[in-house]
């Protein structure tokens, strides 16, 4: 199944966090947060301006982004757990 985000809203598929830390330590999987870094997976057309224009959105899919904790809408398609946010969630672009 494919989804198709709308106006300026973003798919995001989380990257898995490091299982290990500076000094070497396993982190069990009952301790890990959920990562707050993603890559882009799919981009609506851009946010509907009153006069009928669209504002083409910064983002590119295969962009690798960071977000806010609590951004976003998850959503779970063919078994992956994806994560529906708006642009504006978005708070840097990774280069």
């Amino acid at each position: 199944m494919k989804v198709r985000p709308l106006n300026d809203r973003v798919l995001v598929k989380r990257v898995e966090a490091e299982q290990k830390t500076v000094g070497g330590i396993i982190i069990p999987d009952t301790a890990k947060e959920k990562p707050q870094e993603g890559e882009i997976v799919a981009v609506g057309p851009g946010r509907l301006n009153d006069d009928g224009t669209r504002t083409a959105l910064d983002v590119k899919v295969g962009d690798r982004v960071l977000f806010s904790k609590y951004a976003g809408t998850e959503i779970r398609t063919g078994g992956e757990e994806q994560i529906f946010m708006r642009e504006s969630d978005i708070l840097a672009v990774f280069e």
